[in-house]
């Protein structure tokens, strides 16, 4: 106690100035507004630039619990978008089975739908990967289309994705005619751009113009007769040719494809096994007779 004593009387001009320091700056202020106003106004400023302070160092130290906070709100977001894209897909998937026009009725054909999870259109040789598979009732050499037209053909299969031969590759040929007429030819791509292909081995006496449809032949079990494949750009024939080759431009945009449909021909096992009994009949007795 004699301590705290000896501190207040060693530094006791000191308080005494403080304290008449106060009792002025309180008479000097009791009856003057203005000064009153002034002084508020100063205070309140100081004030406001202490909060303002405190509340930087305070939001300094709690930038590591925000981040943790930020961070946790994004994957939740991410979580939403990716729940949102894949009813987006289901819809889709929904609205195709809906939307796709036949030019004639195939009511043995069933489609698949599916979704494109790799594509190239660039190479010489073009494939396309599916997400579904032999699960889904996918096998091999089954047609693959969008809503535009005609994209490949099944070749490899797996438990839970396909492989598809791309339109866009050398190696897949498709029999088309023109739509309303009987001449048919075989399409192929020829690999100058991703949009446009060839028709081969049109008869002669092939009637057509410029903007005409090409649709699916149905000599196959593969394709439905009337699927739209593209129209006609311009005649490429040498005329001292004894067959017509027409440029094509596709109807299916290969750039931007996504969701497909898988061709089902519920058929195409009896169409296989009349073949294969022709051809054995063919080599049981190859003159006809």
């Amino acid at each position: 106690m004699s301590e705290l004593f000896a501190f207040f009387f060693r530094h006791s001009k000191w308080f005494v100035f403080a304290l008449l320091a106060v009792i002025s700056t309180a008479m000097l202020l009791s009856n003057d507004p203005y000064r009153q106003h002034v002084y508020l106004t100063s205070a309140g400023r100081g004030a406001s630039t202490a909060y303002k302070f405190a509340g930087n160092v305070t939001s300094y130290f709690n930038l590591h619990e925000i981040n943790d906070d930020l961070n946790r709100s994004n994957a939740q977001l991410q979580a939403e978008i990716v729940r949102l894209q894949e009813r987006i897909d289901l819809l889709s998937e929904s609205a195709i089975a809906d939307t796709l026009q036949l030019d004639s009725g195939v009511p043995h054909f069933e489609f698949i739908v599916a979704h494109v999870i790799n594509n190239s259109v660039s190479r010489p040789y073009n494939y396309i990967t599916l997400n579904k598979g032999s699960n889904d009732g996918i096998v091999p050499e089954l047609g693959v289309i969008d809503r535009n037209g005609v994209v490949g053909i099944v070749s490899n299969v797996g438990p839970h994705s396909a492989r598809v031969i791309s339109l866009l590759n050398p190696n897949f040929r498709l029999s088309c005619k023109i739509k309303r007429s009987d001449y048919f030819g075989s399409l192929v791509w020829d690999g100058q751009t991703p949009d446009e292909a060839v028709l081969e081995e049109l008869p002669r006496h092939t009637v057509f113009k410029v903007g005409d449809t090409i649709v699916t032949s149905g000599y196959s079990a593969v394709f439905p007769e009337g699927l739209p494949v593209g129209v006609v750009l311009d005649d490429d024939t040498d005329h001292n040719q004894n067959f017509f080759t027409l440029r094509i431009r596709l109807f299916a945009d290969f750039t931007t494809l996504g969701n497909v449909q898988v061709v089902v021909d519920n058929h195409a096992a009896e169409l296989k096994a009349l073949s294969a009994g022709e051809e054995n009949d063919a080599k049981k007795n190859p003159f006809g007779n």
